[in-house]
């Protein structure tokens, strides 16, 4: 009798525990919110042919390995109809940077069927902004898929994650890289040719992700670095090292070329840049490397040949121990002007309300363009998309409550010590393990946040096979690190990425 007591109490000691489970699993699921989409048809025209998609915007349900939801992980694709051979045609993932930045500049800057008109190098007018058909987009050699990675656009965790857990260098590099997966097999794209693009911190991520995704078992078949930049020690000018002056000085000197800061300017920016990049590799850097060891005379000597070719003077190079920093440039360059230049593309000029400033208060190209991107991207996305206009679209997580990044990144680490962090050691390893994986890297002459110097200095010094190394594709633009709002190199941005996808996906 006993013995019964007890089986039964067991019995329903389980059967309570278990409903308690799934009403407790059920409750967890309701509590997910569910993913939306919202599609219409759209098109584009491109060398006089009308170009039929199937554009679909909202989230997806991102999972985990273990299949539990983390995120809804918003996007925009676009599909070009009436395609037969789904698997012959190549389709572009791409993003923008940041990091904590959505993809509006480059879904409406470039990529898309739609553009906005900017007034470059200027400020553009107050709205109504010009978004007009883009005939320079890639939609007619590939399908797009743009990104908002977590915390940007209609991207936010769910279930037991929270922003924070998206917010690092590999925790950035491992959501992308499963949304890409995941998107794939969802929509049977696995064995179709494959691209990322990323533009700036994009770049940077684009390394980790083609390194994540073919250890998952997918090869890319071509890689688009847009302003790129891939070891940090480039963009933050510690205390004792010399390489973040060297790499950024050839884009003081462009800086000052475009704005006829240069005596007996050559003509020919390309000509004038090879001499820059001599100078700077035989003079400049040794003459950095020496440090106190230069004479006064050989460090007055230096700092002439900085004057003639960035237009600052002798007197404030030497001031500055022949070290200037990019946001020392932006205010000093035009001082007795009244102005400041850009830092995201230095052909921009604003006007400087602090004369006496040791840096600039503000970016100029930032400031020009930033208005009519955004309005014209939101006017795009919930009219013509057709997105609920009760969903918040974020252009950048950095303005949520608690955004910080986590800059440690399991790639980078010596003795179990954090060293500096290089993605270009995960894009090396990659290629090497791929070598069929070509890579098409684009630089802006004027680009003083990602300079071209320093994407030339990473990629000599991978350490790559010389077969593996021909694999990656360097092109140049008489523009900034956007420089797509540059009509001519917005051509020849279509002209360069179209070559390179036509030659890669056959």
């Amino acid at each position: 009798m006993i013995l019964k007591r007890l089986l039964t109490v067991c019995v329903f000691f389980f059967l309570s525990t278990t409903l308690i489970a799934q009403n407790q699993s059920t409750k967890s699921d309701q509590s997910i919110p569910k993913a939306k989409t919202f599609t219409s048809d759209q098109s584009v025209r491109i060398d006089g042919k009308n170009i039929d998609l199937e554009a679909t915007t909202g989230t997806m349900k991102l999972r985990d390995k273990n299949n539990k939801p983390i995120a809804l992980f918003g996007y925009t694709s676009y599909i070009k109809k009436n395609v037969d051979d789904k698997e012959s045609r190549p389709i572009v993932f791409a993003y923008n940077g940041g990091p904590g930045s959505a993809s509006f500049w480059l879904h409406m800057g470039v990529l898309g069927p739609k553009r906005v008109v900017i007034n470059d190098p200027d400020y553009t007018g107050p709205a109504p902004y010009d978004v007009v058909n883009n005939e320079h987009s890639i939609l007619d050699k590939a399908d797009l898929v743009m990104m908002d990675p977590v915390g940007t656009g209609l991207s936010v965790p769910v279930g037991e994650k929270e922003f924070k857990d998206f917010w690092g260098v590999d925790q950035d590099i491992e959501s992308v890289s499963q949304f890409i997966r995941q998107y794939l097999i969802k929509h049977e794209r696995l064995n179709s040719p494959k691209y990322i693009l990323g533009e700036s911190y994009g770049t940077f991520r684009n390394a980790g992700v083609m390194a994540h995704l073919q250890d998952q078992g997918i090869e890319l078949n071509g890689v688009i670095m847009v302003s790129s930049v891939f070891d940090l020690r480039q963009l933050l000018f510690p205390p004792g090292e010399d390489l973040s002056y060297i790499v950024h000085f050839p884009t003081y000197a462009a800086t000052a070329w475009y704005h006829d800061k240069v005596d007996g300017k050559k003509e020919n920016i390309e000509n004038f840049l090879d001499e820059v990049r001599a100078f700077t590799k035989n003079e400049y850097a040794p003459a950095l490397y020496a440090g106190d060891q230069l004479t006064d005379q050989e460090k007055q000597d230096i700092a002439n040949k900085l004057t003639s070719y960035t237009g600052l003077s002798a007197d404030y190079w030497l001031k500055a121990d022949l070290r200037v920093t990019n946001g020392e440039y932006f205010a000093e360059f035009l001082r007795d002007e009244g102005e400041i230049v850009g830092r995201l593309d230095s052909r921009f000029t604003g006007i400087n309300r602090d004369l006496i400033s040791q840096t600039a208060e503000y970016d100029p190209q930032s400031a020009a363009i930033s208005p009519p991107y955004i309005t014209g991207f939101l006017d795009y996305f919930y009219n013509d998309l057709g997105v609920d206009k009760d969903l918040h679209y974020q252009t950048s997580a950095g303005s949520r409550e608690g955004f910080s990044w986590d800059w440690s990144h399991t790639g980078n680490t010596a003795w179990g010590a954090q060293v500096a962090i290089n993605t270009g050691i995960d894009m090396a390893r990659t290629m090497s393990h791929n070598p069929n994986v070509k890579v098409l890297i684009l630089n802006g002459y004027y680009d003083l946040a990602t300079v071209f110097y320093g994407v030339e200095y990473t990629i000599d010094h991978l350490g790559l096979e010389p077969e593996i190394k021909d694999n990656i594709i360097m092109k140049y633009y008489e523009a900034g690190h956007m420089m797509y709002t540059h009509p001519p190199s917005l051509e020849k941005f279509d002209n360069d990425v179209s070559e390179f996808i036509t030659n890669t996906s056959n």
